[in-house]
């Protein structure tokens, strides 16, 4: 039985084991709120965080594009599997 005495864990408290591009998001985002706002202007860090997200999809859709043509049989079995299993939760 938990502890009814003990703290709640902060957000501080949790791991989640997060990427480098989160973690430098959160530093940012740590800055510009000790800060204020001088420290780069909005609209420039939604841009490159755009900028870095489609980055990231499109060096994952090249992966599944190489995957796709080095296992082509493999990929369409995949893919049948998957559309069976979608139709057979629709029909339900």
């Amino acid at each position: 039985m938990p502890d009814p005495y003990a703290p709640t864990p902060s957000p501080e408290d949790i791991v989640n084991g997060a990427s480098a591009e989160a973690l430098r998001l959160e530093d940012e985002a740590d800055a510009i709120l000790v800060h204020g706002a001088s420290h780069r202007p909005l609209h420039l860090a939604v841009r490159e965080d755009a900028m870095e997200a489609r980055a990231w999809a499109d060096r994952r859709v090249k992966k599944a594009r190489d995957a796709i043509r080095d296992e082509p049989i493999r990929a369409s079995l995949y893919a049948l599997g998957i559309g069976v299993i979608i139709g057979l939760l629709a029909a339900r």
